[in-house]
């Protein structure tokens, strides 16, 4: 996966509390098990005035002019809820989303996230709406989301931080400890399952 380390973009507001991973890509636009081609289908519900003819509503604001080529989308609370399906955080990425600030994500959607590369973040209310439709850095590094001359600082656990910054899913992750899963191997241990009959009397 790309590292995130820093982004600049326009702030999307898409800030409808409970956003439900199958309005975010519903199941009739999954066509298939892998993950690209979800791009087009993504808010398929809120993003066409007539989905069968893909014909763009243009109040949705991903449908707006300011909003071409952005990476970060604004939401409310509950981002993500409803199916874990994992299509919905790829239909995001494959758009170009690297980056969502929310009120609060579903825990299932905001562990999808960091294992696909795309960062959440939550900040409180009064700061994602004084953002909206600003060019806004986000800074992994420092932890700080830049807007004008106001900067926030956001928690992130270091786990998911380092996955991000370095661009590994949970295998990467797991395979950064080599050495010390390889010194622990060759310990004086028993790796047998069956080893601990040895030690009844």
């Amino acid at each position: 996966m790309t590292p995130f380390t820093t982004l600049t973009s326009v702030a999307v507001p898409v800030l409808t509390d409970n956003i439900d991973t199958d309005t975010i890509i519903p199941s009739r636009e999954m066509r298939s098990t892998g993950r690209t081609g979800l791009a087009d289908g993504l808010f398929a519900p809120w993003r066409y005035s007539d989905v069968d003819r893909r014909i763009a509503d243009p109040d949705f604001p991903l449908n707006r002019p300011e909003a071409a080529g952005t990476q970060l989308l604004l939401g409310g609370t509950n981002f993500g809820c409803g199916s874990s399906r994992e299509h919905a955080v790829w239909a995001l990425r494959e758009y170009g989303i690297s980056c969502i600030i929310a009120e609060s994500f579903a825990p299932i959607f905001r562990a999808n996230c960091i294992r696909n590369g795309l960062l959440p973040l939550e900040l409180p209310e009064a700061a994602i709406k004084a953002m909206v439709w600003h060019a806004v850095t986000v800074d992994l590094e420092r932890c700080q989301v830049v807007d004008g001359d106001t900067t926030h600082a956001f928690a992130i656990d270091d786990e998911a931080r380092v996955m991000l910054l370095e661009g590994l899913d949970v295998i990467d992750l797991t395979l950064k400890q080599g050495d010390t899963i390889a010194a622990w191997q060759k310990a004086d241990r028993q790796l047998r399952p069956w080893a601990y009959l040895e030690k009844l009397p």
